[in-house]
């Protein structure tokens, strides 16, 4: 029975790997920095035993250290760690937003995810085994759109950061990988920060290429667990699934907008 610790698990992606580790007979520690979020979560799993929930604010890097030591306590040690938890950006050009906003984006989905890192590779030396994912997103692969420069950055950053992680724990026994989730609609879809209904096209294209998170879920968990190598990436839309869904689009009519 593995040991999973998920930051950021309160919704979305974060809480359907939750549940598919679960599932499949995992112990789980999920965790928020919102404890309203982290009770519904708790909540939503309560049919559960073996999860534990812990609150984590991921731009504090003694909060992360108290994840993994909660984690330890309860389940002996940690084989995943998941560095999840992620924020979007105000739908703005750069110089439209605030240094607050500027530091609360790099600050979770980069610097968030490189002290999660840096937790999990200690621990797990010193335990002598474990793996370690990081999430990607839009601007992993260089693509660009207005008012996302400043999430595309951090993105793209994240994408850097785990290929020179993994690079540097080669020979240690820790596995480093990177988690490709392509197009889902969650929160961060339906419910903006900036509470702009979503445009016609971009709904359009989300229904094309777009799953909900349990699907892209299962992919990921099921592979993550089966994984021996280091420097992987699990990529769920890949170049033949988008192609696939592109060519059968006409007669494939898909609302994930419910």
């Amino acid at each position: 029975m593995k040991k999973v610790v998920i930051t950021g698990s309160t919704r979305g992606l974060g809480l359907s790997m939750a549940r598919c580790f679960l599932e499949l007979r995992c112990s789980v520690t999920i965790s928020g920095r919102n404890p309203a979020n982290l009770n519904a979560a708790q909540q939503v799993l309560q049919g559960y035993s073996n999860v534990d929930a812990v609150l984590c604010d991921v731009q504090q890097s003694e909060q992360l250290q108290n994840l993994w030591q909660s984690a330890q306590m309860r389940w002996g040690r940690v084989d995943y760690w998941i560095n999840n938890a992620g924020i979007a950006q105000l739908h703005q050009p750069l110089w439209k937003l605030g240094n607050e906003e500027i530091e609360n984006v790099i600050g979770i989905n980069l610097l968030g995810t490189m002290y999660g890192c840096a937790v999990a590779m200690r621990g797990m030396l010193k335990q002598g085994s474990g793996q370690i994912f990081n999430m990607e997103g839009f601007g992993s692969n260089d693509m660009l759109r207005p008012g996302m420069s400043l999430y595309g950055t951090s993105k793209r950053a994240v994408t850097y950061y785990t290929r020179a992680l993994a690079r540097e724990a080669e020979g240690t026994g820790i596995l480093v990988g990177a988690l490709s989730p392509g197009m889902m609609v969650t929160d961060f879809i339906k419910r903006p920060r900036d509470n702009q209904p979503v445009d016609k096209q971009t709904r359009r294209i989300f229904n094309i290429l777009g799953d909900k998170p349990e699907t892209v879920a299962q992919y990921l968990v099921e592979r993550m667990l089966s994984n021996q190598r280091n420097n992987v990436r699990l990529v769920w839309l890949s170049r033949s699934r988008m192609m696939w869904r592109f060519a059968t689009s006409a007669v494939t009519k898909r609302e994930l907008f419910d």
